[in-house]
């Protein structure tokens, strides 16, 4: 049985946003009317669940009758077959959602502790997304970079867009600690390296609208890796969010193309502060959300030598590094979305 005052919640908050919706404009339509299409398949299956309980109680009366029972015998096993069908769909239906997980995500990857070892390992994580963006048909996009001269980098961040994009990178966000050999170690001493990511959900321009008056935009001339990417012209962009003190750069060749990409990263990063003050769990800024850049924090490691990758949030191993180096990590965030989900489903009711 399932709980019928969770139920019961259900119900009415839908009825309420129904409610709501009537009057609504703006973003408030937009984050309600959100609601309440996730709300749909619950609130029918609820009905339907009802239903069927209702049907099943005024079935069981009829046994006491010698000339009914057999044919309510029949028609109770169909019933309860049918409610056992619906309740599994309606218990995986009252998992509560991620709200941002069918949005697409800015990933910001960042060089921790380990210098020029850390910020190549941090180019190794750029790839390994965009591989498995690939994997997944999603679209990749390289907003801003600043590339080291052995070819890492400092910090990257880049654009997912696709289905269910954050849903699944979401588990990327904290510290990845790597364990190997440097390229430019020639004693083949291991090295212990790390680099930070950070997933944002990307808002609508509905859900986060910046005002020009908050803005400061300036522009810089843009530098890059041997001055190869030094243009001649004054391209380079950064806007700094006023009331936050956030800012962003972007630096590529042209100057209109920098704007939109600082604007979309910072709208990103705004949207991700308002969810944090929402969910007592997740940090309050990106700093917070991924931690130090220190090796001993860290959600999981790389060891290239044993050929391993640990989760440390789940406790698993798995033995094929080249592969998930290649983009191959479903299992791995199968299996932190099946822990997410059985938490979630444990504290329904409670």
């Amino acid at each position: 049985m399932l709980p019928d005052k969770h139920l019961d919640k259900i119900l009415a908050r839908h009825h309420d946003l129904e409610s709501r919706l009537q009057h609504a404009v703006g973003r408030d339509a937009a984050v309600l009317s959100r609601e309440f299409g996730e709300l749909q398949e619950s609130v029918s299956l609820i009905r339907r669940y009802r239903i069927l309980q209702e049907e099943i109680q005024a079935i069981e009366s009829l046994q006491n009758d010698p000339e009914l029972r057999m044919l309510a015998e029949e028609e109770l096993s169909n019933l309860r077959e049918s409610l056992r069908a619906v309740t599994n769909s309606l218990q995986a239906a009252l998992i509560p959602k991620n709200r941002d997980g069918s949005r697409s995500a800015v990933v910001e990857i960042r060089a921790g502790t380990g210098g020029e070892e850390a910020a190549l390992f941090a180019s190794d994580l750029c790839r390994l997304y965009e591989r498995y963006a690939q994997e997944k048909g999603w679209e990749f996009e390289l907003l801003t970079s600043n590339q080291t001269p052995l070819g890492g980098f400092r910090e990257v961040s880049v654009q997912l867009r696709g289905k269910d994009v954050f849903a699944r990178m979401q588990f990327e966000s904290g510290v990845h600690r790597v364990q190997r050999v440097p390229e430019t170690e020639g004693s083949g001493r291991i090295h212990t390296s790390a680099a930070t990511v950070a997933v944002l959900p990307e808002p609508s321009e509905v859900e986060i609208n910046i005002s020009p008056s908050d803005l400061r935009i300036d522009t810089m001339r843009a530098s890059g890796a041997g001055g190869q990417h030094v243009n001649k012209t004054d391209s380079a962009v950064r806007i700094t969010h006023l009331p936050t003190e956030i800012s962003v750069v972007s630096s590529e060749k042209s100057q209109h193309r920098n704007r939109e990409i600082a604007i979309r990263v910072l709208r990103a990063r705004l949207f991700e502060i308002e969810r944090s003050k929402a969910d007592a769990q997740r940090a309050a800024d990106r700093r917070q959300q991924v931690g130090s850049g220190d090796r001993s924090e860290r959600i999981r490691t790389y060891n290239f030598p044993q050929g391993r990758v640990t989760d440390h949030r789940i406790n698993l191993t798995l033995y094929k590094l080249d592969r998930f180096m290649q983009g191959d990590i479903d299992e791995m965030i199968d299996a932190l979305i099946s822990v997410e989900h059985a938490q979630r489903l444990a504290e329904i009711g409670k």
